[in-house]
């Protein structure tokens, strides 16, 4: 949904691969599904990340494009040098790796209900990966000016997400 670098884009529900007005645990409909619900239902493969047909990358740019997986997203956080700008009037991270290549991740916070919240101080970027030991959350990485770290949430809050090439 976004058309440069530093821009929020859309947020999506882990799992889904449309926006909606309402974020909320009630219309997920992968909320509450254990891993093995998720995997008979044809939510995630066999390797525990979300099938093309509900990967919202893939969904929505086609082709090899997909949501990083929860080991992407901690080599991320952390094999890769971070730091904290302002690219035209965007507040987020420019995340260098080790090969020198960089990626901004703007703070675009993320969507309960119909309102959005902590825009411009705090960043979440959703993996394709669910929390095996709890049937509400999924894993995403988190960060705020301050710091960045992997954690997990529910499934049903819209969240950012930014793509892998294949």
């Amino acid at each position: 949904g976004a058309s440069s670098p530093e821009e929020y884009g859309d947020y999506f529900a882990w799992g889904e691969t449309s926006t909606k007005a309402e974020y909320n645990t009630s219309n997920c409909p992968t909320y509450g599904l254990s891993t093995s619900e998720l995997q008979s239902q044809g939510y995630i493969d066999n390797e525990g990340n979300l099938t093309a047909q509900y990967d919202a990358a893939t969904a929505n740019w086609g082709g090899t494009w997909r949501m990083p997986t929860y080991d992407e997203l901690n080599e991320l956080n952390t094999q890769c040098t971070w730091e904290w700008i302002n690219t035209n009037d965007f507040k987020g991270y420019k995340v260098t790796g080790p090969n020198g290549n960089s990626i901004f991740l703007p703070a675009a916070g993320y969507r309960f209900r119909s309102w959005l919240d902590e825009a411009g101080s705090d960043g979440y970027y959703w993996s394709s990966t669910p929390v095996g030991y709890f049937d509400y959350n999924a894993y995403y990485l988190v960060f705020y000016s301050s710091g960045h770290d992997m954690s997990d949430y529910f499934r049903g809050y819209g969240q950012s997400v930014r793509p892998i090439l294949e």
